[in-house]
């Protein structure tokens, strides 16, 4: 019985010892020429990196930020701009600001979104929250129209300002349409209201926030190239838009009523009518005479000794 025992230990033991393990594969290659995690949630921490980096926040003095880009808005005053400030004041700066670095100037940085936060951040003289990354100057364009498109403040005719802004500085159409985000048809009417209504026009309205598409198209139609900057005059942009259009569509000064002309006698010779850019002369025949006929013969002589007199 014992020598059965013994050998049952003897077995247990044999069995409990671990198995020799299969030899471990030989690594595989790794290129040098690619991240080592291309793939799973630690390549993807990898991959972003660079981008958390571009993305990190700055604080940036307000006094080194210089404007940027082209001019979106078209309003010298900002009427809200206090309430922002205001709320800044109690809040914080939320959403920060995006800059570039000067190309001009290495230590300073200018504004490629963000103009209404940096000024109401120097007006209390508080640093700017900013993502700063390097854009050259249609990376900066793009930008600043996209976060345009995205803005629901921005109206019709600022759209159209900056589209043409981007058209004059050689951008092509697409990456107008890109930076906007809006297809070649609105981009061509948007430009299309830009070129038929004067610059100093616009800016003498301003951004006209009550004032949509269709009524900028409809003094596009009408203005032909008058100059109507005098008529831009109200308290805000609308009522100044409303001076321009009433100015365009005010009613002509009344013809005035048919004259008689009568022979020496006091009979009706002839009836004169004015219309718009014609007179009419209606001779009668009977009282005349022959006169009419006299009259037809010698018009041309007569025009040419008044002409005559007047030194032409």
């Amino acid at each position: 019985m014992a020598r059965k025992d013994l050998l049952k230990g003897l077995i247990e033991t044999k069995s409990a010892e671990p198995e020799t393990p299969p030899a471990a594969p030989a690594p595989a290659r790794i290129d040098a020429a690619r991240p080592r995690y291309s793939k799973g949630a630690i390549g993807a921490v990898s991959q972003s990196i660079a981008e958390l980096k571009s993305r990190s926040i700055s604080e940036v003095d307000p006094r080194m930020i210089d404007q940027g880009g082209f001019r979106d808005r078209l309003d010298h005053e900002d009427p809200d701009l206090d309430q922002l400030i205001e709320s800044i004041r109690l809040y914080g700066q939320q959403v920060p600001v995006l800059l570039r670095p000067n190309p001009n100037d290495a230590e300073r940085y200018e504004v490629v979104y963000g103009r209404r936060r940096v000024a109401a951040l120097r007006a209390l003289h508080m640093p700017v929250k900013a993502m700063v990354r390097v854009l050259d100057d249609r990376e900066l364009v793009i930008a600043q129209g996209q976060e345009n498109a995205a803005r629901r403040d921005l109206t019709f005719i600022e759209r159209a300002n900056f589209a043409r802004q981007m058209r004059d500085a050689g951008y092509d159409r697409k990456v107008i349409c890109d930076a906007l985000h809006v297809d070649k048809t609105l981009i061509s009417r948007m430009l299309s209201v830009a070129d038929r209504v004067p610059v100093a026009l616009i800016e003498a309205i301003g951004s006209a926030p009550g004032i949509g598409r269709d009524r900028w198209v409809a003094l596009a139609d009408r203005i032909r190239g008058r100059d109507l900057t005098e008529a831009a005059k109200g308290e805000t942009s609308d009522a100044r838009f409303e001076a321009v259009m009433a100015a365009l569509v005010r009613p002509r000064p009344p013809a005035p009523p048919p004259q008689t002309v009568r022979t020496q006698d006091g009979a009706a010779l002839a009836r004169v009518a004015r219309k718009r850019g014609t007179t009419v002369v209606s001779v009668e025949n009977r009282t005349a005479e022959g006169f009419e006929d006299w009259l037809v013969e010698n018009l041309a002589r007569l025009h040419r000794e008044w002409s005559t007199a007047r030194g032409k």
